[in-house]
């Protein structure tokens, strides 16, 4: 799908890559009955599990602030004690998509009912969205939260040495910057100053962009304001990518050539870079329907999502 970025995005002029990186491209334009699939399935997952049935059972834990700003804040779902596996079950957290423009946890939770019921407890997170924020800043906001849930594990209920990470689309691009341990990317060896050791046990990544570059001189970039330095210091791509954590890099097979370039390559240097990563194309899923297959077992993604988690 898309046009031929065989190349690499730079043999691209502005209008291709404005193309290339419109993943509704793929589909006809339209995405928003995929962000009301999302919406629906998060609200009955939330709506259920708000008031639990009873001890041990599945509950809710919503509008959970692990920062100050109102935006800082995640809904945490946890499973039935009968089906967690151990004492304590793993962690499934989510960061959502958007272009790092739309969204917000309340479309998140669609996956929550699969993950609890492979006794996984699930979060997903708020973030400041742009213009309100920089890209690092939603980095480190990122990096907060992930933080403040392992802080805060025992209390809440699940096991703070088993967070496993998730993203779609640009939320793969900062659960990807939640995973780094060295900095950011080239001439962002400082992004991740003062933020503290990474907590993240494993990484699932879908639809991704890990290097922001190419997002320059598009309409993309009007909110997020990247030169070309700001896009290479925030970039995943061009960081140091020792001690990443084991991934799944993965996109949909109606996607833009750049999209696939993207996850084809990233996944490329995190093996030459000795990470253990599992990578591949998902048949007939598109940009927005294949992050709903992120718990889900009987499905390529969910398979491999649920896999990692356990042996997280």
């Amino acid at each position: 799908m898309g046009g031929d970025a065989s190349k690499g995005w730079r043999d691209l002029d502005a209008a291709a890559r404005a193309r290339e990186y419109s993943p509704s491209s793929c589909i006809g334009g339209n995405y928003q009955p995929f962000i009301a699939a999302y919406a629906a399935r998060s609200a009955a997952v939330r709506a259920r599990l708000a008031v639990p049935a009873g001890p041990g059972s599945a509950a809710a834990r919503l509008d959970l602030a692990y920062g100050a700003r109102t935006t800082q804040r995640l809904d945490l779902f946890l499973p039935d004690r009968t089906v967690a596996s151990g004492s304590r079950p793993p962690l499934l957290v989510f960061i959502h998509g958007g272009y790092w423009q739309e969204l917000s946890k309340d479309e998140s939770a669609f996956a929550a009912a699969d993950a609890l019921r492979q006794g996984m407890a699930f979060a997903a997170l708020d973030y400041t969205l742009a213009p309100a924020a920089t890209v690092v800043e939603m980095v480190a906001e990122c990096r907060q939260a992930l933080r403040w849930l392992h802080a805060h594990a025992d209390e809440l209920g699940f096991d703070g040495a088993r967070i496993v990470v998730a993203g779609s689309s640009a939320g793969a691009h900062l659960a990807a910057m939640c995973a780094l341990r060295h900095g950011g990317g080239a001439g962002g060896e400082g992004v991740l100053d003062g933020v503290a050791k990474c907590v993240v046990g494993g990484v699932v990544l879908v639809s991704g962009i890990y290097e922001l570059e190419p997002l320059v001189g598009t309409p993309i970039n009007d909110a997020l304001g990247l030169d070309a330095a700001a896009a290479r210091a925030a970039s995943p791509a061009l960081a140091d990518l020792g001690g990443f954590a084991p991934a799944i890099v993965c996109w949909g097979g109606i996607e833009t050539a750049e999209f696939k370039r993207q996850g084809r390559e990233f996944a490329a240097l995190l093996q030459r870079a000795g990470t253990a990563c599992r990578t591949f194309e998902v048949p007939g899923r598109n940009h927005f329907d294949v992050i709903l297959d992120l718990a889900d077992p009987a499905t390529m993604l969910g398979a491999a999502a649920v896999e990692l988690v356990r042996s997280s």
